[in-house]
């Protein structure tokens, strides 16, 4: 679901982006729409660089405290991903972009965001959970080392993970001897 919604992205946005821009230069005029854009990305950039220095220092600090520093990651991720949408021409991608960046609004998206992993986390835990109590190709009698189950000289294979090795007796360990 994730890559189709990515492929569209990169079609649909680029289309929205340039009819968002014809109709606020039908309101405003070119020259202002493009003195606008300009003005936005260099609004966006000093922010940008304003905001990473502040999350560079929160993360330092947390490190320094030997803290998780789960949230101050979170922070620069944002602002690396807001700062991207913010140098992209557009509107569209200016509006996520400040979302990102400005530090009353980043809070929001980090949760939203934190929000949407966790549950993407126990959907794929609960996908691994369904494959691993019913592996393909282990039915009954299956033998994962080429054998076709139990029989003279053959050991049957314990259900779960098989881990191959050598059993070394400690009794027959030649340093005791």
């Amino acid at each position: 679901m994730l890559p189709l919604l990515l492929v569209l992205a990169f079609l649909v946005m680029p289309v929205l982006e340039i009819y968002v821009i014809i109709q606020v230069g039908g309101v405003i005029g070119a020259w202002p729409t493009v003195g606008l854009l300009v003005a936005e990305s260099l609004l966006g950039g000093w922010i940008v660089r304003r905001e990473g220095r502040r999350a560079w220092r929160a993360l330092e600090e947390a490190l320094r405290r030997g803290v998780m520093p789960d949230r101050e990651l979170a922070d620069a991720a944002l602002v690396m991903a807001g700062g991207v949408l913010l140098l992209t021409p557009g509107f569209v991608t200016d509006v996520f972009g400040f979302a990102f960046v400005l530090p009353f609004t980043r809070p929001l998206v980090r949760r939203v965001l934190s929000r949407y992993a966790s549950r993407r986390m126990r959907a794929a835990e609960d996908r691994a959970r369904a494959r691993a109590a019913f592996p393909p190709g282990f039915a009954a009698g299956f033998d994962p080392f080429g054998g076709r189950g139990p029989g003279p000289g053959r050991v049957e294979t314990p259900p779960g993970p098989v881990v191959r090795g050598e059993v070394i007796d400690e009794d027959d360990h030649p340093s005791r001897t």
